[in-house]
């Protein structure tokens, strides 16, 4: 992010934790807990633009269990924060623990080519940029990147 203006606009903003039981570049399968609620997910890469994603309801208590018992793939936790700029809400995830201090803003789009206000506070673009991955991020948090790597602030 180029600034922090955005936190002026936060309309609401939640906690998440979020564990993956699997995954690969194309796919993965996790856990999230959001607020007091639990879901299942899997979500796929279609192009770097484009994600299929399916969740399901589960219950907190079995959602607390997997989280500590079967996320090897490992964990993140992050607040995320809902942005209204014209017609769309960006999602600014703002990462805690081992990612503590990473930035990162997603809008979802109808489709690829759809416009949109890109707000002055966006920082470098990241999408397709597989290291931004949640995935990613819970196996090798952004400030254990190789020297001369993006660190900080950023967008995707």
């Amino acid at each position: 992010m180029s600034s922090d203006a955005w936190r002026s606009r936060i309309r609401r903003s939640d906690h998440l934790r979020q564990g993956y039981i699997a995954g690969s570049e194309q796919c993965s399968v996790r856990v999230r807990i959001l607020d007091g609620e639990a879901r299942l997910g899997l979500k796929s890469r279609v192009s770097s633009m484009r994600r299929l994603e399916y969740e399901y309801a589960i219950p907190v208590t079995e959602a607390n269990e997997i989280f500590e018992q079967l996320c090897v793939m490992g964990r993140i936790e992050k607040l995320r924060h809902r942005v209204p700029i014209g017609s769309h809400e960006w999602e600014v995830d703002e990462f805690l623990g081992a990612n503590q201090g990473l930035i990162i803003a997603e809008i979802e789009l109808q489709d690829e080519s759809e416009a949109f206000v890109r707000p002055p506070w966006l920082g470098m673009e990241v999408t397709g940029d597989v290291r931004y991955y949640n995935t990613c991020l819970a196996q090798a948090p952004w400030p254990t990147w190789s020297e001369g790597e993006p660190s900080g602030r950023t967008l995707r």
